[in-house]
């Protein structure tokens, strides 16, 4: 028998932690199909009917035939993220390729406005996909990466330039990467449940950090100096209003 739970799509990375958290310890997952992918995935399943909701990339909002964003949380940064980053070993003004990380389509988007309207440079863009070998590259290559692989990665390059920070320096706003998003019009009582199930790991970040912090990538006091002082997860008036100007500027890239 099909289920008629709503399904769930969440981001696989450490800074979804705080919203798995939440979703756990209150047993509002148990009320739900929960799944985790990466961003792009979230956003294809969401989009092709799969589930019901998804934390994906605000690129993919305009692609959606119908969506509705639904929560007062999202993965945003007020400056250094951390997470969203163009890696390589040449100098910046060296640059002339950049591959990029087929696992969002927000930080991709975010590379291309970045450069046509901050840096007001012309790269040649090549996309990757799984087995992309994102460690030997060309000398005048540098990578879009994402994810918890930053942390992992970043000492190999010898130049790092941060998303989120060069997008705070060019539009003074914050980035929001990603927010939960339906496909659907849901009920009221089920948004509110689900909204202050997010909220309980939001608030409660030492606790996050607890759970989480002695496996995967990012651990310990990375973990909760990542979540504290480089992601921030409310979505507010200047994130709304951040996301906006990113869906304009790329409607024109």
């Amino acid at each position: 028998m099909p289920s008629n739970k709503i399904k769930i799509s969440a981001v696989e990375f450490a800074n979804t932690y705080p919203f798995m958290y939440g979703l756990t310890e209150t047993g509002f997952d148990k009320k739900v199909i929960l799944e985790t992918d990466h961003p792009a995935e979230c956003a294809a399943k969401l989009i092709s009917g799969k589930v019901d909701i998804g934390l994906i990339p605000v690129a993919a909002l305009p692609l959606m035939k119908e969506s509705h964003i639904i929560t007062d949380y999202c993965l945003g940064a007020y400056g250094k993220v951390k997470t969203v980053m163009l890696l390589g070993n040449c100098p910046f003004e060296k640059i002339k390729t950049v591959s990029l990380d087929y696992r969002s389509r927000s930080s991709v988007n975010l590379a291309k406005i970045l450069a046509k309207n901050a840096w007001k440079k012309e790269f040649i863009w090549k996309e990757t996909s799984e087995d992309f070998d994102f460690i030997n590259i060309a000398d005048d290559e540098a990578i879009v990466l994402i994810g918890d692989r930053c942390f992992e990665y970043e000492n190999r390059y010898r130049y790092g330039t941060d998303l989120a920070e060069e997008w705070y320096k060019y539009t003074g706003l914050p980035f929001a990467f990603a927010c939960w998003t339906s496909n659907k019009i849901l009920d009221k009582d089920f948004l509110t449940g689900f909204n202050n199930a997010l909220g309980e790991g939001v608030k409660n970040i030492p606790a996050v950090v607890e759970k989480y912090g002695k496996t995967g990538t990012i651990r310990g006091e990375d973990l909760k100096i990542y979540l504290t002082e480089n992601m921030n997860f409310d979505l507010n008036d200047d994130k709304r209003k951040a996301i906006k100007l990113f869906l304009d500027l790329m409607s024109k890239l």
